[in-house]
């Protein structure tokens, strides 16, 4: 579906060769494949190049090097032409909305189909006025804004404005929806609702997302897989389930931490609380569960088995990809060798321990 093959894309002052400062690398050598249908996003930090990148499937940058390939052509190699039309089957949807002020609703959705419709030739053809006025319609149906048809983008939410833009990008029925940053401006219970609306549209219509974010709740929320860029480059992708339940890269863990409430427990140890100060038969751990070990009832067993006591202090738990995925912060209590028995005993069971604390 999509295919980016050895992209890079660096910008330069508008005279490099008197410039004394050097061109920023925003791209650098990105291999990606994603595929139909799917629900993709790709995470970093400000400055990270995600946006560039994304931007270089529909070649709004331009890659200085590459094959860009969406639906089988490489987009590189088109002509002025031959690229207008490619770009109609790949829909936009920006983080301020980017809506015509002095144009309603209706008048904001209507543009590109006014743009790129063409009379049927039958004798029983539309007009124009009709082919839009269906459509306008069809699409303020999808995105639940029937009753806004007349108003103006100021008289909006940011949640509505940016269903609108997201109505707007589908008006030419486009195949691909990009989506750069498409939440960020919005509270957090706005964006999950954009966030809905965007998983509904994947499942009915069967278009393919690319979606750019710096936060990880929003791939948790709707990605089926995901790619982490730094500095220009990918350095970690996969499944959604792949990637939180064993991250590979240090950059990956920190977007993970922000989205657990497991990380308290650093907090805590900072703050020396009375609520994890041991006693010197006491080990307090964290234990991290993924999969079908998550409903397994290893705490009681392993309690029964070892003659310890496993007091859990919190924990936490969500659902990624219709799989468990989660963990607890736990302090054991008994003799040493029954302890040390007892975490390996997890660890064979698939559970990652780790040991925060001796007491």
């Amino acid at each position: 579906m999509i295919e980016l093959k050895n992209i890079s894309k660096t910008f330069r002052g508008k005279n490099p060769a008197k410039s004394l400062v050097p061109g920023v690398h925003a791209v650098r050598n990105v291999n990606l494949s994603i595929k139909e249908g799917d629900i993709f996003g790709v995470i970093g930090f400000s400055g990270a190049g995600k946006s560039t990148l994304v931007r270089c499937i529909n070649l709004l940058e331009r890659p200085d090097e590459g094959e860009v390939i969406v639906n089988g052509e490489d987009l590189m190699k088109l002509s002025g032409n031959e690229l207008r039309l490619a770009r109609k089957k790949i829909g936009m949807v920006f983080q301020h909305f980017n809506l015509f002020r002095s144009r309603t609703v209706a008048g904001n959705i209507a543009f590109p189909i006014k743009h790129d419709w063409q009379p049927d030739g039958s004798a029983s053809g539309r007009t124009l006025r009709q082919a839009v006025e269906e459509r306008v319609t069809e699409l303020l149906d999808m995105v639940g804004l029937v009753d806004k048809t007349n108003a103006y983008p100021s008289q909006l939410s940011g949640g509505q404005k940016q269903r609108v833009g997201i109505a707007r990008a589908l008006a030419s029925n486009p195949s691909i929806l990009l989506c750069d940053e498409a939440t960020s401006a919005l509270d957090p219970q706005t964006a999950q609702s954009i966030l809905a609306l965007l998983k509904e549209l994947n499942r009915k219509l069967g278009i393919t997302i690319v979606i750019i974010t710096h936060e990880m709740r929003v791939i948790k929320s709707i990605c089926g897989h995901a790619a982490v860029m730094e500095s220009g480059k990918i350095v970690e992708q996969g499944s959604v389930f792949d990637i939180f339940s064993n991250p590979e890269k240090q950059i990956t863990r920190d977007f993970i931490a922000t989205t657990s409430h497991l990380n308290k427990i650093n907090d805590l140890l900072a703050e020396d609380t009375p609520l994890i100060r041991l006693g010197s038969n006491q080990v307090l751990a964290r234990f991290s569960y993924s999969g079908p070990n998550t409903v397994d009832a290893l705490i009681s067993t392993a309690s029964l088995y070892f003659n310890v006591k496993l007091n859990i202090i919190f924990g936490d738990l969500d659902i990624i990809q219709e799989k468990p995925i989660g963990g607890l912060i736990v302090i054991l209590e008994g003799e040493k060798d029954a302890m040390e028995q007892t975490i390996e005993w997890f660890r064979g069971k698939g559970v990652l321990v780790e040991v925060l604390k001796h007491g």
